[in-house]
Parts: structure tokens; C-alpha cells; sequence
């Protein structure tokens, strides 16, 4: 029985028929969910933290209000996908918990400090840009909550790419030190950036049965090549360098070859030990500690209204 279980359920994978909350599915498929969904949850939670700390320090009204806009639309990335990872039968309340004992963990790019405003426009620009090339894939994902969730969020962070890669050309068009600031923000950002799409394919043990199971479309290593080819002419544009002395135009296989990343640098900041990950899981547990009264609170509240709405209904009826 088991087994006829899995092949109906591959089968409407390969059918590209969704998969609900209450439909049955392996238990390896909703584990695999919820480690990704929640570790997209906690990511994008955490990323609000590099880049709220610059809304007070924006130069102007209007950049405050546009970074104000964009750290909102994050925390509401989170909510949609704690919400979504939920009906997999794991509490939001559960995920947090490990988040902040650092079982779970998030993207690594959140661990790196934003020293300058032209950080702002690097992460918009290369960030958000690598998030999409990972993100708008799992729109057509095969768990069905995990996919429309993706749709919102996927129109809203292509607004953060744009964003980005505007504050990265007017300051590229401004003073010479502008340009540098600029160029500074390019070098720090652009390999971690590159971390962001996970391990080579041959050292990445989940990507094949993600795969096949259609919660992922395109490997690792594919999506960081498309990366690459779309960076490199809004680089040109922009007039600044990608800090890679081995990237190059291929044209037999028509793509850019590019330098081999880091990854003792990747996997040390995954394990805990980059520049802020202290600091990030620090805050997210002080927040979460600080804000106790107000979750007590909404429950207490919930309970009163619940109770009222009894006794009235009790006196109705009576």
C-alpha cells in the first residue's frame, strides 16, 4: 500500500497536479518543506535586520520612505511563508524556537555587516536580484500554499531589485567619490552574493530529490550562471567592476566563466562564525523576548472577545 502511495503521489507531481495540506505525501516531502520553507521564513525575517539600521541614515525623504517600504514588504515575506510552512503541522512558534537555538538556519548573506548607504543599493541590486533568480522557480513549485505565497512574493522583491540597482546608478553617476562607494559596495557583495545559491550541484545531497519532487526547477549551479550573465552588463552600465579576475565571455558555451568561489568562507558563516551571526540570532531573540507582553496580550484579548461572544449567544438563546 505504501508504495502504491508514492507512485500516485509522483504521479501527480509529474502531472504537474499540486500538492494540498491535506493531501498525503511522504514524510521526506514535508520535512524537506518545511526545512526550506522555514529557513526562507527566518531568512527573510533576519534580512530586514542589514538594512533597517539605514533607514534613519538615509540622505534623504524619499530613500527613508522607499528602504521603510522594502524592510515592511520583508516582514511580510516572512508571514506568508511561516503561515505557509504551518499547514505542514509544524507551529510558528516551533520555528522560531529553533531559529533562535540555531538548529534552523537562514541565508548566509544576512551575516555580512552594511558599512555604507551604497550597501543598500548592493543588496537591492545583487541580493534581491540573486533571490529572484532563486525565487520566482518556486512559484510553480509543487506544494500548493509554498508556491502562491511565492507569486506576492516574487512581484514584490523584483521592486527591491529595481530599487537597488537605482540607488547603485545615481550614486555611479554622482561625484567620483560616490562611484567609489559604490565600487566598494560591489567588491564586498558580489561573492557573497554568489554563495547564495547554495553549493555546487556535486556537493549539494538534497538538489536531485528536490528535483524530482518539483519543489526546486533549476539546480544550484545553473541559477548562479544565469546570475552571472545577467550582473555583468548591468555592471557595464553601471560602470563599475565585478571584483573577478577570471570572468570572461565564453562564447563556445555562450555564457561568462567567472572565479571559483570561497566556500571555507561560505560553510564558516553557515556554521555560525561569520562576520554577524552573533549579532543577527541576538537580535532576533532579544526582539522575541522583548515582545512577549504583546503576544500575551493579543491572547488574553482573543480570549476576552471569544468569551464575550459566548455570553451573548448564551443570552440569546435564552
Amino acid at each position: 500500500m505504501e508504495i502504491n502511495l508514492e507512485e500516485a503521489f509522483q504521479k501527480r507531481i509529474d502531472e504537474e497536479i499540486k500538492i494540498e495540506p491535506r493531501d498525503w505525501m511522504p514524510e521526506k516531502y514535508r520535512k524537506t518543506l518545511l526545512r526550506q520553507i522555514s529557513q526562507h521564513a527566518h531568512s527573510e525575517i533576519v534580512g530586514m535586520l542589514p538594512e533597517g539600521n539605514w533607514i534613519t541614515r538615509a540622505p534623504n525623504l524619499r530613500r527613508k520612505v522607499a528602504l521603510l517600504a522594502k524592510v515592511q514588504d520583508e516582514a511580510g515575506h516572512g508571514l506568508y511563508l511561516y503561515s505557509a510552512a504551518e499547514t505542514l503541522g509544524m507551529t510558528r512558534d516551533e520555528m522560531l524556537a529553533e531559529l533562535h537555538s540555531g538548529k534552523a538556519k537562514y541565508s548566509s548573506i544576512f551575516n555580512y555587516p552594511t558599512l555604507t548607504w551604497a550597501d543598500m543599493g548592493a543588496i537591492g541590486w545583487l541580493v534581491d536580484g540573486a533571490a529572484i533568480m532563486n525565487q520566482v522557480p518556486l512559484c510553480r513549485a509543487s506544494y500548493g500554499p509554498y508556491a502562491r505565497a511565492m507569486v506576492r512574493v516574487c512581484k514584490e522583491e523584483s521592486f527591491h531589485q529595481r530599487q537597488g540597482y537605482e540607488i547603485m546608478l545615481t550614486l555611479c553617476q554622482g561625484t567620483p567619490e560616490q562611484k567609489a562607494m559604490a565600487q566598494d559596495a560591489l567588491n564586498r557583495w558580489w561573492w557573497p552574493s554568489m554563495m547564495m545559491f547554495g553549493p555546487n550541484d556535486d556537493n549539494s545531497p538534497n538538489s536531485a530529490q528536490s528535483t524530482k519532487w518539483k519543489i526546486k526547477r533549476f539546480s544550484n549551479d545553473e541559477l548562479r550562471q544565469k546570475f552571472v550573465d545577467v550582473s555583468v552588463p548591468q555592471a557595464e552600465i553601471l560602470g563599475i567592476t565585478i571584483p573577478d579576475a577570471d570572468l570572461k565571455w565564453n562564447e563556445a558555451r555562450g555564457h561568462y566563466d567567472f572565479g571559483v568561489i570561497n566556500w571555507d568562507e561560505f560553510n564558516q558563516v553557515v556554521a555560525g562564525n561569520g562576520p554577524c551571526n552573533k549579532q543577527r540570532l541576538k537580535a532576533r531573540v532579544d526582539a522575541w523576548e522583548n515582545g512577549a507582553w504583546v503576544r500575551e496580550a493579543a491572547v488574553a484579548y482573543a480570549e476576552k472577545r471569544e468569551k464575550r461572544k459566548q455570553n451573548t449567544e448564551n443570552t440569546n438563546a435564552a
